[in-house]
Parts: C-alpha cells; sequence; structure tokens
C-alpha cells in the first residue's frame, strides 16, 4: 500500500476529525536531557550557521533558537579550534548541543571530549570504517549517541551504480552497513538519518528503513532550497513521512536564517496536529464576494493571537459563504460583510456588530475564551 488507511472518528461536536497513524516505536536515545525517540514528543532541531569559533555570537543565535523553539541545536566542527570552542558553547549551552564532524574523524574525537551531547557523522566520508568504529568506542564511553548522516553525496563507491538505478534501496543499504558495524561493537545508541535533496526519494528510503529497523529516524529533505521553495519542498518530504508516523525528530534545512527553520518546523508538526504550539487560524481565501479587507483582517487577528499557546481554533471568513457554516468547528470565529460583522462560537452566532467594532468585540470574546480555558486547566491540574 503506497499511503497508509486513514481512518477517520466522530467527534463531539460532529465533525470528522482525520486519526494519525500511531507512531512507529523506535529505540529511545538521550541527546542530553532530550530523548529521541520511543515514546518522546517529536523533537525539533536546528543548525547554526556563525563561526563556531566565535562563541559569543553561536551561544547569542542559540539562545534566540531556543526562543523559537529549537531543543536540540547543532554546530559545525571544520577545525580543532571549533572544537575547543565547543567547550565554552556546551558549557553555557541551555539545550543539547551537536557537534557536526565531515572528513576528519579526530574532530569528532576532540568534540566528544568537548562535552557534545551527540555527534552528527557522516560514514562515508570520515576516512574509513576503522575510523567510524574508533569514533563510536569513544561515543559509547562517554555515554552520547551517535547520529549516522546517509545522503547521495558521500555513498561509498560499489552503491553509486545502485543509487542511479534505485536511490532509496542503495541509501538504505548504506545506513543499514554501518548499523552492522555498530552492533558487532556492541554500540545501540544511534539516531539515523537518510536524506536526499528530492523530497520524493527522501519519502520512500525512511518508509523503506522504517519497515526494516527500530533505530530512531531523524528526517530531513537535504538541501531544501530558500525559504520559500525550501519550506513547501520540507513539509512535503518531513510532513509526509510524520503523517505516516515515521520519525522522531527533524530539522528544516533552508537557506534562510534558522530561526525560520524552527517557525516551518513547528507549523509542520501544528498542521498535522502532532503538537500544538498555538491557536490555529482558518481563514478563506478572498473571492468576489468579499466585501471587506479580509487580507488585512486576517493578519490583525494573526498578530492578536501570535503570542498565545492555548490550542484553539480561530477563524477569520469573509462573506456568509464561508462563514459559521463552514468555519463551524472553530472555537472563536469572526465573518465580516460590507457593514457588519458576526462573532461565531462553533457555528452559532453570538453577536451581530458594526464592522468598525468587529476587532475589539472579538478581542472581548477571546478574552472570556481565555479565561474559560484556563479555568478548565486549574480543574484538570486540582484532579
Amino acid at each position: 500500500m503506497l499511503f497508509p488507511e486513514i481512518k477517520y472518528k466522530q467527534s463531539t461536536d460532529g465533525v470528522l476529525a482525520v486519526n494519525l497513524p500511531e507512531r512507529k516505536k523506535t529505540r529511545k536515545v538521550m541527546v542530553g536531557r532530550v530523548a529521541i525517540g520511543g515514546d518522546a514528543p517529536i523533537a525539533i532541531q536546528s543548525m547554526t550557521n556563525t563561526k563556531t569559533t566565535n562563541v559569543a555570537l553561536t551561544l547569542e543565535q542559540i539562545k534566540n533558537l531556543e526562543s523559537a523553539g529549537c531543543e536540540l541545536i547543532r554546530v559545525a566542527i571544520p577545525g580543532f579550534d571549533a572544537a575547543e570552542a565547543l567547550k565554552m558553547i556546551v558549557s553555557q549551552s541551555t539545550i543539547p548541543v551537536i557537534a557536526d564532524i565531515h572528513f576528519d574523524y579526530r574532530l569528532a574525537l576532540a568534540s566528544i571530549a568537548s562535552g557534545a551531547a551527540k555527534i552528527r557523522i557522516n560514514p562515508g566520508n570520515i576516512g574509513g570504517r576503522e575510523r567510524f568504529i574508533e569514533v563510536a568506542r569513544n561515543a559509547e564511553a562517554a555515554g552520547i549517541p551517535l547520529r549516522i548522516g546517509v545522503n547521495a553525496g558521500s555513498l561509498e563507491k560499489k552503491l553509486l551504480e545502485l543509487y542511479r538505478q534505485k536511490p532509496a534501496e542503495a541509501l538504505v543499504e548504506s545506513a543499514f552497513s554501518y548499523l552492522d558495524l555498530l552492533e558487532r561493537i556492541g554500540y545501540s545508541r544511534v539516531v539515523v538519518s537518510i536524506k536526499a535533496s528530492s523530497a520524493f526519494i527522501t519519502i520512500q528510503a525512511n518508509r523503506l528503513f522504517a519497515e526494516q529497523a527500530s533505530n530512531a529516524l531523524h528526517l530531513g529533505v537535504t538541501e531544501a532550497g530558500p525559504l520559500n521553495t525550501g519550506s513547501i519542498k520540507a513539509a512535503i518530504g518531513i510532513g509526509t513521512l510524520l503523517a505516516e508516523g515515521i520519525g522522531d525528530t527533524f530539522r528544516v534545512s533552508l537557506t534562510a536564517n534558522p530561526v525560520e527553520e524552527i517557525r516551518v518546523a513547528r507549523e509542520i508538526l501544528q498542521a498535522l496536529g502532532i503538537r500544538i504550539f498555538k491557536p490555529e487560524l482558518i481563514s478563506c481565501p478572498t473571492c468576489g464576494r468579499c466585501e471587506t479587507d479580509l487580507v488585512n483582517l486576517t493578519k490583525t487577528v494573526e498578530t492578536i493571537i501570535a503570542d498565545l499557546s492555548l490550542p484553539l481554533r480561530i477563524a477569520v471568513m469573509g462573506c456568509a459563504v464561508n462563514g459559521p457554516g463552514e468555519a463551524r468547528e472553530a472555537d472563536l470565529g469572526i465573518c465580516a460583510g460590507k457593514k457588519q460583522g458576526l462573532l461565531f462560537r462553533k457555528g452559532k452566532v453570538v453577536k451581530t456588530v458594526k464592522l468598525e467594532q468587529l476587532i475589539d468585540a472579538f478581542k472581548a470574546e477571546l478574552a472570556d475564551e481565555l479565561l474559560a480555558y484556563n479555568s478548565r486547566k486549574e480543574e484538570r491540574t486540582e484532579c
């Protein structure tokens, strides 16, 4: 079956809701205080784009990323000076720091000694299997995990021909060859990532791997691109797998400010209903029936709810066609006409006001909703 069966359930308000497939249970590993795999929440990652040797600037960016919602951060270790700087970064960062290693296995050893919470290593470019094993033995001694990163750019020569014919199979075969090596030495703190710049190949490869292994999976579409197109590619590649219950952590790789990676990652999880970070804003597309500036009205509401973290569904509609009827599942909504506006809850109109009073009326209704939500939250806590 190309896609898993979609199951529906009837919610209390009469709306059909989609049940996501049960998430595949994988082997849990700890990255500092953050768990990946098992029953842990899907963790959001990013990577700094500062020079790691600039400790102050790197720590500032980590702090900004953490404020945006980043839970694990990766830093590049291109040389021994960066590995040395990692000591100070690890000691001052409030989220676990992962060392990103390419080409020189000694940089991985130095990063382990500097206190990295995890090592991201690409075995295909590290200088041979014996050196890869040495890194694994040192990681085991330090009690930290490795992320084995497999991608098309660093496949072994013997797999390149297979990749041209069956790219997903070649990537998965490469991953298993390294897992076999680790199994022989008894190392099991492993997170696997299998990536391609093609969302389709990424989806195929991770599906294939997930069918055969129980290792925690780090998802991503490598070199996804600039903010707009890269976000779409990442949402398709990562979102499809998450919707199928595959994946334990991920990074949205964008040629943009890393904070944008966190924003997109949270939107992907929110859209799938996997993790809820803020109210969901529903708004209808504009058309010839719209008699108000719906674009600016929606932006205004978006600003009002921007700092809220409660799981509300808010609707902004532009006419009677897409008003309370089509947004009946919304906890709170507004519908703007030519001169009047409606406020509604769960599809039922609760107030009619003049158009110029609509935003103030919305704020008042939202305040009531917040009070009711906090009251319910306190009752659950007492129970």
